[in-house]
């Protein structure tokens, strides 16, 4: 197993224009909280462009593309001309997209997309959540997704009663 699959991570480079995130590994429900937290630090501090290099993504989880998703939405309502580019897909993880509509709110490139990364990389940390709050982000990135395309709520409705129910026992 390569380094990346057994340690997945996300490097960053906040300081860039378009920001850019490099993940390498899996992008799960595992690690997708820090991401999100990421991507709204960024728009808070006035950042709107934003490029996700996938050429080492090893592969990616509905909790990930979840949080993809409300990237976008999130974007789209807080900024005008904020982009969400998601570059060097690769074919799998494009027909991932594609068939949970996350093409319809980001720019999505399987080509050779031309991405130079900046000596500013550095690794996200990612602190380790609690049970609840792990059930909360993969809530949210659930409905985001339904939110994204309506015919993901039949795809998500029993994790989504699942999680809702979890969450509402807390």
């Amino acid at each position: 197993m390569s380094e990346t699959a057994s340690n997945p991570v996300f490097l960053v480079d906040a300081y860039s224009d378009p920001v850019v995130v490099r993940i390498q590994g899996r992008a799960s429900f595992q690690n997708s909280g820090c991401l999100r937290d990421f991507i709204a630090d960024m728009l808070q501090r006035g950042k709107t462009r934003f490029v996700l290099d996938f050429q080492h993504c090893a592969s990616m989880d509905s909790t990930f593309l979840g949080v993809l998703a409300g990237a976008a939405i999130e974007l789209k309502k807080s900024t005008a001309g904020g982009s969400l580019v998601a570059a060097r897909v690769g074919q799998r993880n494009l027909e991932l997209m594609r068939n949970l509509g996350l093409h319809r709110l980001l720019t999505v490139d399987a080509g050779d997309f031309d991405l130079s990364f900046g000596q500013g990389s550095a690794p996200l940390d990612c602190q380790k959540r609690s049970d609840i709050d792990t059930a909360r982000l993969v809530l949210e990135a659930h409905e985001n997704l339904v939110n994204a395309a309506e015919a993901n709520r039949t795809k998500f409705q029993d994790v989504l009663a699942f999680l809702r129910n979890r969450v509402e026992q807390k």
